[in-house]
């Protein structure tokens, strides 16, 4: 049975244990929210990076896990590399705003990308953007996006403060003429309907969970993985939790569980 952990500052990255449970059997996903430290993206990139460590340890300490999925943007920009050196027996899967895709999708060239500060900050998102704009009539538009994952966190989805601050962050790029906007943060697929309802129509959103998803099949299944099988999920927290969140996100799994655990201090 594959034993795969998951991780992110808090409920964001069950978007991406949701997209998993659609393509992945026979395993164990172990789930956890750092709450308590939320949100990374106003954290320095040491305790980003310590946090990933803890977090890891811990599932590796307490779980056995053989695969490590960095459920956060701003994680995987401050320490998959670390970890990957670390931890050289794992699979080790990051998340990063899907800036090739939505070059391929989109026709005006004009992208727009929201994330947290520490991710646009991050040498790891700055060299994607470089690289996938090279030799390509190609505009990127960043927006930084403070205070977006508290909302999310806190469920205040629907509110008019959330729905403010996006029709503030995106109207610049409306107004530029952007057709596609990348989903830089595992939190920001619970407000894509949003996105889309002040964009104008026909806007494409991305986002990669289901990427994520099938790389992770791929390479485990290269493993030896047989797929075929149950799925349970534990989901395990540092801090306060919104079940109602949860809900939302994986209301069709039955197999969670809820522990409160310590990973660190700080």
């Amino acid at each position: 049975m594959l034993k795969i952990g998951v991780f992110d500052s808090g409920l964001g990255g069950l978007t991406i244990v949701q997209a998993i449970s659609q393509i992945v059997q026979n395993a164990e996903i172990y789930y956890v929210a750092d709450t308590l430290n939320a949100p990374y993206g106003d954290k320095t990139p040491h305790q980003i990076l310590q946090y990933s460590i803890d977090i890891t340890n811990h599932l590796i300490t307490n779980h056995d896990i053989d695969t490590l999925i960095v459920a956060c943007n701003t994680a995987t920009s401050w320490s998959i590399s670390h970890l990957r050196e670390l931890y050289p027996s794992l699979i080790i899967i990051g998340t990063e705003p899907g800036i090739k895709p939505a070059i391929e999708v989109s026709s005006s060239g004009k992208i727009g990308v929201l994330a947290t500060l520490a991710t646009l900050k991050g040498e790891k998102y700055q060299r994607l953007a470089d690289r996938l704009s090279v030799d390509r009539d190609i505009e990127i538009y960043q927006q930084a996006c403070p205070s977006l994952v508290e909302q999310i966190e806190k469920g205040d989805i629907e509110s008019e403060q959330t729905r403010k601050l996006l029709e503030d962050w995106l109207k610049p790029m409306s107004d530029s003429g952007v057709d596609t906007v990348v989903l830089g943060c595992t939190h920001y697929p619970l407000i894509a309907h949003i996105i889309e309802d002040i964009m104008p129509k026909g806007i494409n959103i991305i986002d990669t969970r289901e990427a994520i998803s099938k790389h992770l099949l791929y390479l485990s299944t290269k493993r030896g993985h047989i797929n075929s099988g149950k799925l349970d999920i534990y989901i395990e927290t540092t801090g306060e939790i919104k079940v109602d969140i949860i809900d939302m996100i994986i209301s069709d799994y039955r197999s969670i569980n809820f522990i409160t655990i310590s990973t660190h201090n700080s």
